[in-house]
């Protein structure tokens, strides 16, 4: 029995964001909002994984007991050769695993490579930490999960 055969409200949530994605043909398991992302990682339903640089979370936070590994790494992002590796030693590949990223688009390669390397769930999470960059060219005004007061620390 997986994790998503358990009837929480989130859960369901989850579910039915799985079974839209199978549906829209998304290459990985879902898109889950941030105040999901959260109900379920506080609940101990998923594990919520960093894949920011470790310097993005050092200097701009990052949300407290989340897991750390790298999409890519450096100013100049180099992809991490070692991705799907990495994460399934830290979570395993049958694990219901959210993905988090600045933005949302680092973070949605992620999930297709690890939905690739075989995760069974594997989500995106919308909108990433800091949100997308408006016409100001600044992030955190309008999305993004400290936009919506969810739970972050900074080093």
């Amino acid at each position: 029995m997986s994790t998503l055969d358990t009837l929480s409200p989130a859960l369901e949530a989850l579910r039915d964001i799985e079974h839209q994605a199978a549906d829209q043909g998304l290459p990985f398991h879902g898109q889950v909002p941030p105040e999901l992302a959260w109900a379920l990682f506080e609940a101990g339903d998923a594990r919520l994984v960093d894949v920011r640089t470790a310097e993005e979370r050092k200097f701009v936070g990052h949300v407290p007991d989340s897991l750390h590994v790298p999409w890519a790494t450096g100013t100049a992002l180099t992809r991490n050769p070692r991705f799907a590796r990495e994460l399934e030693a830290k979570v395993g590949k049958d694990s219901t695993v959210l993905l988090l990223c600045r933005s949302g688009k680092r973070s949605a390669l992620a999930a297709e490579a690890a939905a690739k390397a075989g995760f069974t769930h594997v989500f995106n999470v919308l909108e990433g930490f800091e949100g997308e960059i408006d016409a100001d060219q600044h992030r955190g005004g309008s999305d993004g999960w400290r936009y919506r007061g969810l739970p972050w620390v900074q080093d």
